[in-house]
């Protein structure tokens, strides 16, 4: 199966946010290269809030190009054979912490936002991470920052994306 295959599959088992999650099977159905960077209409990513629940704590990256605080996350590659693979890849490689595994249950949530020409979208597909116990971060070339936030100081430094998907996250804990 590729990973177009995978994600056409990821999101018609989604529930929820129904108007996005239709545009997101649109693009796929249009664009055969709608999973890679060099899609010009724009391109799916994979993305994953990495928590310690027990601590009642998020990892944040202080984004290199973009100077904000987010979620881990980025581009799929040729290697990825699932878009949860992409999140799990995307989020150790930016945190440095080996052994996180994805929250139960698929993503959290759904982000469309703009990106600068050529390519316009990244319709990103948000999961979560658990940190194991006793998790070091390390951080890599992409981030200027990492930090561990509480919960409910997420919204003084994050943008709406980040709170909604921290509020999914929370939410699915429960």
């Amino acid at each position: 199966m590729s990973l177009h295959d995978d994600a056409v599959l990821v999101l018609k088992g989604y529930e929820g946010q129904d108007e996005l999650r239709g545009l997101y099977l649109d693009h796929l159905a249009a664009h055969e290269d709608g999973m890679w960077k060099a899609c010009g209409a724009g391109h799916l990513t994979a993305s994953a809030l990495v928590v310690d629940p027990e601590r009642g704590r998020v990892l944040l990256t202080l984004h290199k190009k973009l100077g904000m605080w987010l979620q881990m996350g980025g581009h799929c590659e040729p290697a990825d054979a699932t878009l949860a693979e992409a999140a799990l890849r995307e989020a150790t490689e930016e945190s440095g912490i080996p052994g996180l595994t994805l929250l139960p249950g698929g993503p959290v949530r759904l982000d469309r936002h703009p990106i600068p020409a050529p390519c316009h979208w990244h319709l990103d597909v948000q999961y979560a991470a658990l940190a194991p116990a006793g998790a070091v971060e390390a951080i890599s070339e992409e981030s200027l920052d990492l930090r561990w936030f509480g919960y409910d100081e997420v919204a003084a430094v994050a943008d709406t994306s980040v709170v909604r998907l921290m509020e999914g996250v929370r939410a699915r804990l429960a």
